[in-house]
């Protein structure tokens, strides 16, 4: 069994693409970041999860990007190890990184550019092994993909660039996902974004985009792929334009010679400077870690809608793992209108597959039967039950928005406790709040006018956690009447000589489960599994005792 990393985490880069929609997807863009005003921020910047002390050094880091927040705290994925197809003898190639750096066609230029973002990527190798790790389960199908489009393999490397390969980043102008789409030009090519589902985020679906999208920027360039990456990066009218202003002044119009913007004139070199050290990682001496060259993830069709905890079960996988292998589904489940299918690692996939089919379609959700009250209404029950309107009017054959008082509706309805769906939309913002916890939280309604400058002096924060805390970045545009979560007193929790351990046991109630018992006592699940011996894949019985160590000062209200 191999242990394969899928980190999920907080790291810093572009922005780019993307496309909302109408009511449905408000939610999204609530979600999303507009642009990260690094000027409003003193802190110690953060690469990689990274602490970066030196002025000099962080701005080189930062160049070429714009921030993008990371949610979610790291994922470890357990997948077995592919088996390797048998291949002739003089096949070699065991990893994915040799098999890009063979490919790779695009000419390194000697540039000052390019040397200081080689430089940075050099001194810093904790940074590509953070990134490296967070690629694993999704590189081999990546580069597949290219490869099937006669695409330069230097694509692959894009997405560290632009995200640090984590699909659940998310920044300026609403970009999300590894390819960073905004929800306009995702929606432009083909990316689907509803209340249930972000293709943004969906590394099948976005990948598919982000290729179609660079497919056309190279033909409107005429086959020059520098050009195309930096349309890519700032927008094909911005390097027309600097073409055409060059032309016309009789100067050269190669990339290197056009007056772009200061992020997308580093945006280039930092793919370049990547291609540069992996192809040439001997000569450097750098250790990039490496990657198997074997499939690792199976795609599998599951006809209709089904709970992603139901899943996982059926998958016999953890159901954070299973969610961080498709990250594209804002909720409990996976969208009733499709895609219906999920990523799951290759050994599992024909026989969760063929589970799967023997379940009738109505059994892969649960449902409650709801008697309708006075004030009852579909948007209030769908609140309520954690779905949307529709999804009630269509299961119940309503063709109206009309329920009357007496009746019965059907409603479907989450198999566990909403905490358990750690990387849904909700838990995502609930885990940033949480992580950010100090002594003090207060909430803040926008009024007109607010921003998140204004609010970061009037409650002495930083701007960028006053974003984090509430899923947005700095600069983004707040809405009056939307409430903010706020925390004062320390970003983070910090250990102290004041602490005092405690050794207690917990008797399991109805209705407990581990993350939420985790969350009482300020413990991580994980040390609970470990101080008891468990496996987070098996339910909690009332009754059942747990032993817990905990620091009884910063217990609050536990009863």
């Amino acid at each position: 069994m191999k242990s394969v990393k899928s980190l999920l985490a907080s790291i810093t880069l572009v922005s780019l693409l993307s496309g909302c929609q109408t009511t449905d997807e408000q939610a999204i863009a609530d979600e999303q970041a507009a642009e990260m005003n690094a000027a409003s921020d003193t802190d110690t910047c953060e690469i990689g999860q990274t602490p970066i002390e030196d002025a000099e050094d962080c701005e080189i880091a930062k160049e070429g990007v714009i921030e993008v927040v990371h949610p979610v705290e790291d994922v470890d994925e357990t997948l077995e190890e592919a088996v390797e197809p048998e291949a002739p003898a003089e096949v070699v190639i065991d990893d994915v990184w040799t098999r890009v750096a063979a490919q790779m066609a695009f000419t390194i230029p000697d540039d000052r550019r390019l040397t200081s973002q080689r430089n940075w990527y050099l001194k810093h190798p904790e940074y590509m092994a953070r990134v490296v790790n967070r690629a694993r389960p999704f590189l081999y199908y990546i580069t597949e993909e290219i490869e099937k489009r006669d695409m330069p393999l230097e694509i692959v490397l894009l997405p560290i660039v632009e995200s640090a390969f984590d699909p659940f980043a998310y920044s300026h102008g609403r970009a999300a996902g590894m390819w960073q789409f905004i929800p306009g030009t995702a929606k432009r090519f083909g990316i689907r974004q509803t209340w249930w589902y972000d293709g943004r985020r969906d590394v099948v679906a976005s990948t598919a985009g982000a290729l179609d999208y660079l497919t056309y920027l190279n033909k409107m360039f005429d086959g020059d792929w520098l050009h195309a990456l930096a349309a890519y990066n700032s927008g094909e009218g911005r390097v027309l334009r600097a073409i055409k202003q060059n032309r016309k002044a009789g100067k050269p119009t190669d990339f290197w010679s056009l007056d772009l913007p200061r992020e997308t004139r580093a945006y280039v070199p930092k793919l370049l400077a990547l291609a540069d050290i992996l192809k040439n990682r001997d000569e450097y001496s750098f250790a990039w870690p490496t990657i198997d060259n074997v499939e690792v993830i199976k795609l599998v069709d599951i006809g209709s809608q089904v709970d992603l905890a139901f899943a996982a079960e059926l998958a016999d996988m953890d159901l954070e793992d299973l969610h961080a292998l498709n990250p594209g589904f804002n909720r409990w489940a996976t969208d009733p209108d499709g895609p219906h299918q999920l990523v799951l690692p290759i050994e599992k996939a024909d026989s969760f597959a063929q589970e799967l089919a023997a379940i009738d379609r109505h059994d892969r959700l649960n449902w409650a039967r709801h008697k309708v009250k006075s004030g009852d209404s579909l948007l209030k029950l769908a609140k309520q039950y954690h779905t949307t309107a529709d999804i009630i009017k269509k299961v119940n054959g309503l063709s109206g928005n009309m329920i009357r008082v007496g009746d019965f509706v059907m409603i479907p309805v989450a198999l566990k406790e909403l905490d358990a769906y750690s990387l849904s939309k909700d838990q995502r913002l609930a885990s940033l709040q949480s992580r950010a916890q100090s002594s003090t939280k207060v909430t803040h309604t926008v009024k007109s006018g607010d921003t998140f400058w204004d609010l970061s002096r009037k409650y002495k924060v930083s701007t960028r956690d006053l974003a984090k805390w509430n899923g947005m970045a700095p600069g983004d545009t707040l809405r009056p009447g939307k409430t903010l979560v706020i925390w004062q007193g320390g970003d983070k929790p910090k250990a102290d000589a004041s602490a005092i351990m405690r050794s207690l046991t917990y008797t399991v109630k109805p209705g407990d489960s581990l993350s939420r018992i985790a969350s009482k006592f300020n413990v991580k699940v994980s040390d609970i599994t470990t101080w008891n011996s468990l496996s987070k894949k098996r339910y909690l019985q009332p009754g059942q005792k747990l032993k817990l160590h905990v620091d009884v000062t910063r217990l609050k209200n536990v009863g």
